[in-house]
């Protein structure tokens, strides 16, 4: 597929997502990116911004099934992945599905189901299989997991690990929106006179856009300040943990994805800093005395992008 079809693919996504979700463009260019890389979401904001409706209109416009698991601090890994009930029809045990199988998994307020549950996501995340008493069930293709937090609450949460940070391929923010978009919004509710709305698909093979974004040249400046970036987040002197090489490879599989969003066969360094910071900072451990003196892994991240010296050129 020439980057000329994924890029206006990519743009009727957009387009149908935005005709519901109003205010969030950099939020749903940056999702439809992690998606085409392959990877999954963590969307974290305070509620009511619509992490759930861009969801589930992105699973529509790409033609994915659509699953959504309220976590909640009672779940247990069975709600997650299914289990065996005995049918005294057969007299034998039948494998019951759980909400994991799916194409898009919306793992709904995921920090306020406990680690045991969460964990039965990680194997679903990263093998793109599950593992029921001693049986494994492969996961339909292409699989992707939205997951919303609320960095607000912490009474009856409980953090992610830092193992199922690192699942995620990029960590994004809301934000509320502009006064405008808030009005256009209300505008929207009164003209459709219900609360459902509904995106219907607008591509028929998510596969071949993600076959796509393989196909993508990167040149050795650019893979080098992938690596300079992540690296610098392990000298930082606030910084305990920094990324792992695996948050270099985030990096770089998310500029490639925003290069075919624009419909280019090749990354610019651009491309890098836009996903530095949802790619990067949810992977750094801070130290103690940083997190006292109000600095977040945000801020060193931005800080890194205007300290680390980028590709002297570039190609247009």
């Amino acid at each position: 597929m020439n980057p000329s079809t994924v890029r206006d693919s990519a743009a009727d996504i957009t387009r149908a997502v935005g005709g519901v979700v109003v205010g969030m463009e950099r939020a749903v260019r940056l999702t439809l990116a992690a998606v085409l890389a392959g990877g999954h979401v963590l969307l974290e904001d305070v509620p009511g911004l619509g992490k759930t409706l861009l969801a589930r209109s992105l699973a529509g416009a790409i033609g994915l099934d659509f699953a959504r698991l309220q976590c909640t601090p009672d779940l247990q890994p069975a709600d997650v992945t299914g289990s065996f009930v005995f049918d005294p029809t057969k007299r034998e045990f039948d494998f019951r599905a759980g909400p994991v199988f799916t194409g898009l998994l919306l793992a709904d307020e995921i920090n306020r189901t406990p680690p045991k549950t969460q964990s039965a996501l990680l194997e679903a995340m990263q093998e793109r299989q599950v593992t029921v008493e001693g049986r494994t069930f492969p996961l339909q293709r292409p699989f992707h997991v939205l997951a919303t937090a609320n960095p607000v609450e912490y009474e009856g949460t409980y953090p992610l690990p830092e193992a199922q940070l690192d699942r995620f391929l990029l960590r994004v923010d809301i934000g509320y929106p502009p006064a405008d978009d808030e009005v256009e919004v209300l505008k929207r509710r009164l003209a459709r006179r219900t609360e459902d709305t509904e995106v219907g698909r607008v591509i028929e093979d998510l596969a071949s856009l993600q076959r796509a974004v393989e196909q993508v040249d990167v040149d050795d400046d650019i893979l080098k300040y992938c690596v300079h970036l992540a690296r610098a987040t392990r000298e930082h002197p606030a910084v305990e943990v920094g990324a792992s090489p695996r948050g270099s490879q985030a990096v770089l599989l998310v500029a490639r994805a925003l290069a075919v969003i624009d419909g280019r066969d090749f990354v610019l360094p651009e491309d890098v800093k836009e996903c530095a910071v949802p790619a990067l900072a949810h992977r750094l451990t801070l130290r103690p005395e940083t997190w006292s003196s109000g600095v977040s892994p945000v801020e060193v991240v931005t800080e890194l992008l205007r300290s680390v010296p980028g590709p002297v050129t570039s190609r247009g």
